[in-house]
């Protein structure tokens, strides 16, 4: 090693990256007395706390505030033409990132984790070399968790460079709305950054390559979305492809072709990429310590306790594929440690991650499709409960959307979950418990919800899959 290099050898797990996955699995670490060590060159909380998850929530409840705004009159409020401006909603979502991203510091110091600054990368024989501008040290762990994460993705015809052409951290940063944004991809980052630009005063064009916004939704979850944002006067163009995007001096020009196969070129002041993300898997030193990734998008390949093939070495989060959530990678992180502390006793239940869009009217699901329940033979009923049918909604003035429950007939299980409407996401987690619990249709009826609430609609829409719904 270089002169200016030290070795210490006193840690029970390193986990290198400080993101939800990392952090999470230090602090566990901490609580089951394992000396941990968290290992991280930006700041702690990663991209969630500090440019994804936790800010661009921020801005979407700023843009739901502007959109009530503009139906304040039937409140009897009279705003006389109120006018918006981003820069201190971006200010105040810099403020909300940068609270959370202390706290994690707070909570690593409370449950006795070392934060230690730095590039990680493995070395092999259970040693990290920790890099931080050029200061290195090496440190020893019986135990070494690889929490790295992903990055947004660039294509060949549509190159990140955060000037015109954004990626998510991009559009993040913006302290004025422009006249023209195109969007391209209608996933959960793309619908809701099209959601903030919208509000903010921006003339926003979704372009998606899929036949559908948020294609990974049911069917019927995506059409009441695109439904709301055309409403919203937003362009969207479906199984349409990209071709070009030219860089100009002030804009950007974009070419793509339709679902006809009809030419478009728009000029546009900038472009949001939200095409996907890629896992920070290179420069770790992955090939040296022996660790395998899979064949396709380079993820760390695990096994169902979020060890690799290499005894020892462990990933969690996004860098290890599968859903790349936030909320998923913290339960793999707290499962590889207590698999390390020798508590493990489950894994992650991949068919009961909940999916969460933020965008209003927000969109909400777990377990699977109308479709997909379909093609896998299930022999289903589905009760759709609109919140038109909810008095809670109706009083808030937000009823656009439903509760759609599909059951499998056999044993009355909810094989998915499907939530469109008033703070979807919140509600989602009833159907995750009752999914976890196994509980059937008729439980979740029995169980009394309160009225008048929201909550009532996730019993109509169990009775709805039962055929005898209440309030339609």
């Amino acid at each position: 090693m270089a002169g200016n290099s030290q070795t210490r050898n006193d840690f029970d797990v390193a986990i290198i990256g400080g993101g939800p996955g990392g952090y999470v699995a230090a602090i566990r670490a901490g609580q089951l007395g394992l000396k941990a060590a968290c290992i991280e060159a930006d700041k702690l909380g990663g991209v969630c706390l500090n440019i994804g998850c936790i800010p661009t929530k921020a801005l979407l409840s700023s843009a739901l505030m502007v959109n009530e705004l503009k139906g304040a009159a039937g409140h009897g409020i009279n705003l006389n033409g109120f006018t918006t401006d981003l820069g201190p909603a971006q200010k105040r979502s810099r403020k909300v990132a940068n609270r959370l991203s202390t706290g994690v510091s707070f909570l690593l110091k409370k449950n006795k984790v070392t934060h230690i600054e730095g590039y990680g990368r493995l070395l092999g024989g259970g040693k990290v070399e920790v890099d931080n501008n050029g200061r290195k040290q090496v440190i020893r762990a019986e135990h070494i968790v690889i929490a790295t994460g992903s990055r947004p993705r660039s294509l060949p015809f549509l190159q990140i460079d955060e000037e015109r052409i954004w990626s998510s951290t991009g559009a993040l940063f913006q302290d004025k709305a422009p006249e023209t944004l195109v969007v391209v991809g209608a996933g959960a980052v793309g619908m809701e950054f099209a959601d903030v630009y919208n509000a903010y005063g921006t003339r926003v064009t979704i372009i998606e390559a899929l036949d559908r916004v948020l294609p990974l939704e049911d069917k019927d979850s995506s059409r009441a979305v695109a439904m709301a944002f055309k409403k919203r006067k937003m362009d969207i163009f479906t199984s349409a492809r990209v071709e070009s995007t030219t860089v100009k001096d002030n804009g950007v020009s974009i070419a793509f072709t339709d679902r006809k196969g009809k030419a478009h070129t728009l000029e546009v002041d900038y472009v949001l990429s939200a095409v996907g993300r890629v896992p920070n898997t290179e420069d770790l030193g992955l090939e040296k310590a022996g660790v395998k990734q899979t064949e396709h998008g380079g993820f760390i390949a695990v096994d169902s306790a979020m060890r690799t093939n290499v005894p020892g070495i462990w990933a969690a989060g996004d860098c290890a594929g599968q859903q790349l959530l936030a909320h998923k990678g913290m339960h793999e992180g707290v499962v590889a440690v207590e698999h390390i502390a020798g508590v493990g006793h489950h894994t992650v239940d991949y068919g009961n991650v909940p999916n969460c869009t933020y965008c209003h009217p927000e969109v909400a699901s777990v377990g699977l499709t109308e479709e997909q329940a379909r093609e896998k033979g299930l022999d289903i009923e589905v009760g759709k409960f609109p919140w038109a049918g909810n008095g809670r909604a109706l009083a808030a003035g937000d009823s656009t959307g439903f509760v759609k429950v599909i059951r499998d007939k056999r044993y009355s299980e909810v094989v998915g979950a499907h939530i469109v409407g008033p703070h979807a996401t919140e509600l989602i987690g009833e159907f995750v418990m009752a999914r976890h619990l196994e509980s059937t249709a008729e439980e979740i009826d029995r169980a009394m919800h309160p009225h008048p609430t929201l909550s009532e609609a996730v019993a109509e829409g169990a009775l709805g899959a039962l055929g005898r719904a209440l309030h339609i």
